[in-house]
C-alpha cells in the first residue's frame, strides 16, 4: 500500500477491503479491478492513473500508470492493464475465474479492454457492489463528513454579508462561492453518472426556482447556458424573490449537501408558511430515519406531510417534480440510498442522508431545507448544524 498513508487511514482501508471481500464472496466472485476515480480514491485513499485489484481473500494490489513513484509493498507500476496478470503470476496470486468490472462508469471500449486482460475469465458488474460499500461509511469516513459538515455549517451564515442589492443571482452566487473556497473547499462537485454537471451547487431566485432542468436534481432552474441548462440564470434579485442557496462543501474528498433559503425583503405569507412545513417534514423524517427504516416509507411519510399541509402541487417542484426527498452523499454527492418511490433500499447504521424537502411557490420561488444526516444506531443525527429559517435580506 501506499507509504505515505497515515496508520489511521490504513486501518480503515483494510475496513473498506474486508467489506468489499465480504461482497465479493456473496456475489461467488474472485476478484474486482477498480479503475476509476471516485472507486480509486475509495478503495486506496487516492486518486491515480492506474488500477486497483482487490482478490477476494488476501491484499490488494495497487497498478500505477502515473504519476511515477509512488512506493508501497504492494504497488507496481504498470504501462498497460495488460501487464497484469504476469504481474500477479510473479507474486503467486492466482488469476480469477469470475472478475467484477465497473460495467456503469467504463466506457464500453474501456470495458472491452479489461475484459479481455484475463482471458477467458467471466467478467460481470461491480459498479452496484461499490456502490453499496460505499453507502455505509467507514468510522474514518464518519469523521470526514463530521468535519466537513460542520465546516460548512459554518460558511453558510456569512453568505448574507457577500450580498448586496441590485446583484443578480449569478453575481451573488460568484461571492458565495468564493467564500467556500477561501474557506478551503476542493471546488471539486462529484455526480455520478455521465449526464449530469454543475459547479459546486445552485442558487435559484425566484420563478427560477421552478424551471425544469434536464438533470435529476431537487429542483433545477433554466441555467445561464443550454450547455449547463441548471442553476441560476441571471436574473436580478429584488423584493418579494425567495432565494434557494443550494451549495455543497468538499474539504477532504466527501461532500456534504446542505441548503438555505435567503429572501430579498420579506416574503408572502404562502411562502413562509410552506418553508416552515419544509422544516417539519425533516425533522419528521429524521425521527422515523432509525436503521431497518424502508426508504419509500420515509418518501410517502413527507408526501403525505405536504398533502396534509394542502401544498402536494407545489411540492418538489412544480410541472416538473423530484420524485425523491434525500440521498445519500459522500464522494459523490448522489450516493445510494434514495428516499424515493419504488425505492427498495432501507436505512442502516453508517449511510449519510442529504434530507431535503422543498416547494416552489409561484411568485415567491423555492423554499425549504437541506441537511446531512448520518444514520446513527438511536436514528438521525444532523451533521450540517445551522438555523434553518428564512434568512432575510
Amino acid at each position: 500500500m501506499f507509504t505515505a498513508h497515515t496508520p489511521e487511514l490504513m486501518d480503515d482501508l483494510r475496513l473498506r477491503w474486508s467489506r468489499m471481500q465480504e461482497a465479493l464472496r456473496t456475489d461467488g466472485a474472485d476478484a474486482l479491478l477498480v479503475a476509476t476515480n471516485v472507486n480509486l480514491f475509495y478503495t486506496s485513499g487516492r486518486v491515480f492513473m492506474g488500477f486497483v485489484y482487490l482478490p477476494v481473500e488476501g491484499t490488494p494490489w495497487f497498478f500505477v500508470r502515473r504519476p511515477v513513484g509512488l512506493q508501497g509493498d504492494t504497488v507496481a507500476d504498470v504501462r498497460k492493464p495488460e501487464q497484469i496478470p504476469e504481474l500477479l503470476r510473479n507474486v503467486g496470486v492466482a488469476l480469477p475465474r469470475r472478475i467484477l468490472l465497473e460495467s456503469d462508469d467504463l466506457t464500453h471500449s474501456e470495458w472491452l479492454r479489461l475484459s479481455a486482460v484475463f482471458g477467458d475469465a467471466e467478467c460481470a458488474d461491480g459498479s452496484a457492489l461499490l456502490r453499496r460499500c460505499r453507502a455505509i461509511k467507514t468510522p474514518y469516513e464518519i469523521g470526514i463528513m463530521k468535519k466537513t459538515g460542520s465546516r460548512h455549517a459554518a460558511i453558510i451564515p456569512q453568505y448574507a454579508a457577500v450580498y448586496e442589492p441590485g446583484m443578480t443571482d449569478q453575481e451573488w452566487s460568484v461571492e458565495m462561492f468564493h467564500l467556500m473556497l477561501k474557506a478551503g473547499s476542493l471546488g471539486l462537485f462529484r455526480i455520478a453518472g455521465n449526464s449530469m454537471e454543475v459547479f459546486m451547487g445552485t442558487v435559484l431566485a425566484g420563478d427560477n426556482g421552478g424551471a425544469a432542468s434536464p438533470y435529476d436534481f431537487a429542483l433545477g432552474g433554466a441555467g445561464l447556458h443550454p450547455s449547463i441548462p441548471i442553476g441560476q440564470s441571471g436574473v436580478r434579485l429584488t423584493d418579494g424573490m425567495a432565494v434557494m442557496v443550494d451549495i455543497a462543501a468538499n474539504f477532504y474528498g466527501y461532500l456534504t449537501d446542505c441548503t438555505r433559503t435567503f429572501s430579498i425583503g420579506p416574503l408572502a405569507p404562502q411562502a413562509r408558511d410552506a418553508h416552515q412545513v419544509a422544516i417539519d417534514i425533516q425533522h419528521t423524517i429524521a425521527a422515523a430515519g432509525v436503521p431497518g427504516a424502508r426508504c419509500e416509507d420515509l418518501y410517502a411519510l413527507a408526501l403525505a406531510r405536504a398533502a396534509e399541509a394542502g401544498l402536494a402541487d407545489c411540492f418538489m417542484g412544480l410541472s416538473q417534480k423530484a420524485r425523491f426527498v434525500g440521498h445519500g452523499t459522500g464522494i459523490v454527492i448522489n450516493e445510494q440510498p434514495v428516499l424515493g418511490a419504488r425505492s427498495a433500499d432501507t436505512l442502516a447504521v453508517g449511510m449519510c442522508i442529504a434530507l431535503e424537502p422543498k416547494f416552489v411557490v409561484p411568485g415567491s420561488g423555492a423554499v425549504g431545507v437541506e441537511d446531512t444526516f448520518l444514520v446513527t444506531p438511536n436514528g438521525m443525527q444532523c451533521i450540517t448544524p445551522c438555523d434553518p429559517a428564512i434568512i432575510e435580506l
